[in-house]
């Protein structure tokens, strides 16, 4: 592949990831939620708004780490992946939450950009996985739980209408 579309498919990527385009972006899922929401929990449902964002969060930035680590510590599964609690500290660590959320896509898409000639080649320290595989790891993870943050944040404002 050459230089021009190597450089045009890591902008894809990053477009892909970032959001908006069949899906919408988690930045505006989150400025309908407050804080005092974060946490509220619903019959049948396994985790709330905050645990889910927690839970992406934490997948994002192992992601990442993998991706950039040669000494990197695999994490638990699923433990380690789900915040133990329904609601965040406080609200200065749900804010925290949303900024290391956005500051490690930002890092991940940095990685995406200034390599795209190095997308297929395996990582040293897996099992073969490389910077394509992970970059569509998070785009489809994220994809699939930001769909699960839309149904909660619907959920949430028919809840504050009822109060």
């Amino acid at each position: 592949m050459k230089t021009d579309e190597k450089d045009k498919s890591a902008k894809l990527l990053i477009r892909h990831i970032s959001g908006g385009n069949a899906f919408i972006k988690i930045e505006e899922i989150l400025e309908g939620i407050s804080y005092e929401q974060v946490g509220i929990e619903f019959p049948g449902l396994p985790y709330s708004f905050w645990q889910l964002f927690e839970h992406l969060r934490i997948a994002q930035k192992d992601i990442l780490d993998f991706s950039t680590s040669s000494d990197y510590k695999e994490i638990k599964w699923p433990d380690a992946y789900w915040p133990k609690g329904s609601t965040p500290d406080s609200a200065e660590h749900w804010e925290q939450t949303k900024q290391d959320f956005f500051r490690d896509r930002d890092a991940f898409n940095t990685l995406l950009y200034t390599n795209p000639d190095n997308f297929m080649v395996p990582f040293p320290h897996g099992t073969g996985q490389n910077l394509f595989r992970e970059a569509l790891l998070i785009l489809e993870h994220n994809a699939y739980h930001t769909g699960q943050l839309m149904i909660l944040s619907r959920l949430l404002d028919s809840e504050a209408k009822v109060q």
